[in-house]
Order: C-alpha cells, then sequence, then structure tokens
C-alpha cells in the first residue's frame, strides 16, 4: 500500500508540474499575442496615413502645377493633339 501511495504521489507531483509548466507557456503565449496584435494595430495605422500621404502627393492639381512651375510645362493646343489608333488586331480590352 505504501509504495501505490508513493506512486500515486510521484503522478499527482509529476501532473502539477505539467499544469504549472502549461500555464507558463499559455500566459507567455498570451502576452506575445498582445504584443504581436499591438503592433498590427501601429502597422495598420500607420498603413492609412501612408495611404492619405500618397493620394495628397498624386492629386491631379499637384502634380499639373509642379509641372507648369518647375518644369515649364503646359497643355498643348487642341490643333497639336493627335490620337494614335491601337495597332490592328488589338482588342478595346486589352488597352
Amino acid at each position: 500500500m505504501m509504495r501505490l501511495n508513493l506512486i500515486l504521489l510521484g503522478v499527482v507531483i509529476a501532473c502539477a508540474l505539467g499544469v504549472v509548466t502549461s500555464q507558463h507557456k499559455a500566459r507567455k503565449l498570451f502576452v506575445e499575442l498582445q504584443k504581436e496584435q499591438e503592433l498590427t494595430k501601429r502597422l495598420e495605422e500607420d498603413f492609412g496615413r501612408l495611404q492619405l500621404e500618397q493620394s495628397t502627393w498624386a492629386r491631379h492639381g499637384r502634380i499639373e502645377r509642379i509641372a507648369r512651375q518647375q518644369l515649364g510645362m503646359r497643355v498643348p493646343e487642341p490643333s497639336r493633339i493627335q490620337i494614335v489608333p491601337p495597332p490592328a488586331g488589338v482588342s478595346r480590352e486589352a488597352r
């Protein structure tokens, strides 16, 4: 009987150590998950900010103003504009 009690005590201690170890790992993983979620949130905010910045820099009016002021470009007169037809065999969807 004493031997059985010692074996059961050993099993209980092993199970207790297993529970403590698994809880510790679960807590570490949860903390890591929270850090990754915070990083995801910051990256999404940065992405939104960058999209806004890109749309600001790519505005048609801004590009046209820079082309006129810095590059000395201007819109050609309508009489000088030529429309080049697509090559034969090219469908409209391919353009």
